[in-house]
């Protein structure tokens, strides 16, 4: 039986070996950087919501991967192209940053960077609540660009004052889903950077997505 193999719309590494932890072994998961040329690509991420992002990179993506011959001749119908748009949706920014959530403190700034200019627009607020949410747009796509699979998933949580420790990315260090907020007072709770892998998994945004995916891989090969 020909394996499964799912191409991630990302060139970030974090993501593809996020991908190989949730999947089944059966399952093959191809980077972009596989492919000559793979930095010339660029999709402009201009839908006002992740689920029309995550579509859009899907689309543009399977077509430059057809042009450049990636696929075999023979078993094209295995060959799978999978993209999300993942954001922070914080209540009192009215759902800032959110599509812009990789762009929120301009060109060439880091995630440290993205970190210092939410929390001093959430501390203007006032707000005390700090209610925010991870969002997650998941589309995969068949190299006959039919839809394979799609889902849009959230994790439900607070921003923290300051960030907690560097793993993970992004937003992590500040973020705390609502299973880690402290009843009554009673300690701190973690942040998503101070969770394991496997912990962080459980609860994410994305990993909520890519869980829905496996099964629904898992009862398709069934």
């Amino acid at each position: 039986m020909s394996r499964l193999h799912i191409w991630i719309a990302s060139q970030n590494p974090k993501k593809a070996l996020e991908l190989v932890r949730r999947l089944p072994e059966s399952v093959l998961v191809h980077s972009l950087d596989e492919v000559e040329g793979a930095e010339s690509l660029e999709v402009v991420e201009d839908a006002p919501d992740f689920a029309g992002n995550a579509a859009k990179k899907a689309r543009e993506t399977l077509a430059w991967l057809l042009e450049k011959g990636a696929f075999p001749e023979n078993g094209l119908e295995k060959h799978l192209v999978m993209a999300d748009d993942s954001g922070l949706c914080v209540d009192a920014l009215e759902g800032a940053p959110g599509v812009l959530s990789a762009r929120y403190a301009g060109e060439g700034a880091t995630d440290a960077d993205r970190i210092d200019l939410l929390l001093q627009e959430l501390a203007a607020t006032g707000d005390l609540a700090r209610k925010a949410r991870f969002v997650c747009s998941l589309v995969v796509l068949e190299a006959s660009g039919s839809t394979f699979f799609r889902t849009e998933n959230c994790c439900e949580g607070r921003i923290l004052e300051a960030p907690r420790d560097s793993a993970g990315f992004g937003y992590d260090p500040v973020f705390q889903a609502e299973q880690e907020i402290p009843q009554d007072g009673e300690g701190l709770g973690r942040s998503f950077a101070e969770m394991t892998p496997d912990e962080k998994d459980a609860l994410s945004h994305r990993g909520q997505a890519l869980s829905k995916l496996a099964q629904f891989i898992h009862d398709q090969s069934g």
